[in-house]
């Protein structure tokens, strides 16, 4: 059987979600759609023209009617902001599946969990079904499930840091409360931090940078679904138990 996953009542068999935003131009970003098998890509409001006719468009290269679009709200920095860009979003696209993000700071990207929350509940009442990026702390990734965000997407490291996951104990005690899909967003740096992101559980990554700033962003995309695919099956087919002490693979017994 296929394995698949749902969100918000949408259902998608790649697990992998890629960004649009610094690639060279949208005929690479379009490739390395093309090599990921993404299904779902994220595009900022506020930086990626999808509505100006007169103007080089992303839904020229990339056909929202093959791909979803994911809105994001990159770039804002409390709720009002990120509320009426989705907004915007919604009149220009009539999307109402986006990405939620709402920054403390510059310097770390890291989420301001406050003013996450206020949108999440705004966004929610509103008719929006927001995916939406946070701190990987199962505390505050629970609060967001009930305040009606359809998946939470906490970050394995920084934004743009290729750091790979840092604390694998929280995102794991994210997956085992949640019953909303679980995306590791931000942090990916190579295949490997892919793989963990699956191992772990989760129901999918969300990655732009490691692919976009890769030497080679086409092989990278075919490498992170590679790794995305295998990190999922290695989770399904239930890893061996974690010893202290070698035990070998043939009997000690009986040896000639």
């Amino acid at each position: 059987m296929t394995d698949q996953w749902s969100v918000a009542g949408r259902t998608f068999t790649s697990r992998l979600i890629v960004g649009t935003g610094k690639y060279k131009d949208f005929e690479q970003n379009a490739a390395a759609v093309a090599a990921s098998g993404a299904e779902i890509v994220t595009v900022a409001v506020r930086r990626v023209n999808v509505s100006d006719p007169t103007a080089p468009m992303l839904t020229d290269y990339i056909d929202p009617k093959k791909i979803t679009y994911l809105p994001n709200t990159a770039g804002c920095f409390n709720a009002d902001d990120a509320i009426r860009t989705l907004r915007l979003a919604r009149e220009a696209g009539g999307w109402d599946l986006v990405k939620l993000e709402v920054l403390g700071e510059a310097k770390t990207l890291y989420p301001n969990m406050r003013e996450t929350l206020t949108a999440t509940e705004t966004l929610a009442k509103e008719g929006f079904l927001p995916m939406v990026y946070c701190v990987d702390d199962p505390i505050a990734a629970k609060q967001l499930e009930d305040a009606g965000a359809v998946a939470v997407m906490p970050l394995g490291a920084p934004i743009g840091s290729g750091l790979g996951i840092q604390n694998r104990v929280t995102i794991r005690l994210i997956v085992e409360g949640a019953s909303v899909p679980v995306l590791v967003d931000a942090g990916v740096g190579t295949a490997s931090d892919a793989a963990v992101a699956m191992e772990l559980g989760c129901d999918g990554v969300l990655m732009n940078t490691a692919i976009a700033e890769a030497k080679d962003p086409i092989r990278m995309a075919r490498a992170m679904k590679l790794a995305v695919e295998a990190g999922r099956d290695s989770y399904l087919a239930g890893r061996m138990g974690v010893r202290r002490y070698a035990d070998p693979s043939s009997p000690l017994a009986g040896l000639i």
